[in-house]
């Protein structure tokens, strides 16, 4: 089984430029053994651990479990608003409800993907 969880401590902890004790201290770990053994595979953080993890990388916990490829969703929910600002500049989207935006942003996502898959 992969671990997922633990290539994601790896790669948010090395992103953030910190070596396994660094991290350990910040988590309020007695040592870096712990970090290790979360990374490896060995051991599984509690969910005490997970959720300071979370709140110390800035992301969502279902993206570090692996659940989501979405590392944090609010940022994501501001790119969204960010490319609704956008095309009120570019189209014209007066008038049109939440929801119709929100299937236009679904439309453009999927043409991206499609794009991608060539």
């Amino acid at each position: 089984m992969e671990n997922i969880l633990g290539k994601r401590i790896e790669l948010e902890r090395t992103r953030l430029g910190m070596n396994q004790m660094e991290l350990a201290k910040k988590l309020n770990l007695s040592s870096s053994a712990s970090i290790s053994q979360y990374e490896n595979g060995d051991r599984t953080p509690n969910d005490d651990i997970k959720l300071k993890m979370c709140e110390l990388f800035g992301c969502s916990l279902d993206y570090l479990l692996g659940k989501s490829n979405i590392r944090n969703l609010e940022k994501l929910k501001l790119e969204k608003i960010k490319n609704v600002k956008y095309f009120n500049n570019r189209l014209n989207i007066d008038g049109l409800e939440e929801e119709d935006i929100e299937e236009l942003q679904k439309q453009i996502d999927y043409l991206k993907w499609k794009k991608r898959k060539k």
